[in-house]
C-alpha cells in the first residue's frame, strides 16, 4: 500500500486536464507542473552570532520535516562585515510528495489561518 499525496492526486485527475484545456495545450507534457519548492532564510544578524544559523535550521527542519542546509557568503562585502565562507542563512529544497505534502498543508492550513488573508498573488510569491 502506498501513499499518494492528496494534492498530487487531484492535479493527475483534475487540474492537468482543466489545464490542458483552457490554454489549448496540445500535449500533456507542456501542461506546468511543480518541480520544486525551496524555503530559504536569510540570517544577516548571523554574522555576529553563529547560533542563530543553528536555531533557523533547527525551525526550518522542524516546518519542512527535511534537515534544512547552511548556505554560506561566496564572496566578501566589507559594509556589512561578511567574509567568504562565513554561514548567512538556510535553506531547504523538497521535491517529489514532500513538496505536495507541504504545500497542501500551506494551501489548507497555514495560510487561512493568517490575519487578514487575502489570497496568494496569482504571479507567484516570495
Amino acid at each position: 500500500m502506498s501513499y499518494t499525496p492528496r494534492l498530487k492526486e487531484k492535479y493527475r485527475n483534475e487540474i492537468k486536464q482543466t489545464l490542458q484545456e483552457r490554454f489549448n495545450y496540445k500535449s500533456v507534457m507542456s501542461v506546468p507542473k511543480l518541480e520544486k519548492i525551496v524555503l530559504s532564510q536569510g540570517m544577516g544578524d548571523a554574522v555576529a552570532d553563529k547560533k542563530l544559523i543553528d536555531n533557523a535550521a533547527a525551525d526550518l527542519s522542524r516546518i519542512a520535516g527535511q534537515k534544512a542546509i547552511t548556505t554560506i557568503s561566496k564572496k566578501d562585502i566589507s559594509n556589512f562585515k561578511l567574509r567568504k565562507g562565513m554561514p548567512i542563512g538556510t535553506k531547504v529544497t523538497l521535491r517529489g510528495d514532500r513538496m505536495y505534502d507541504f504545500l497542501d498543508r500551506l494551501l489548507a492550513v497555514a495560510l487561512p489561518r493568517t490575519r487578514d488573508f487575502r489570497g496568494i498573488n496569482p504571479k507567484g510569491f516570495d
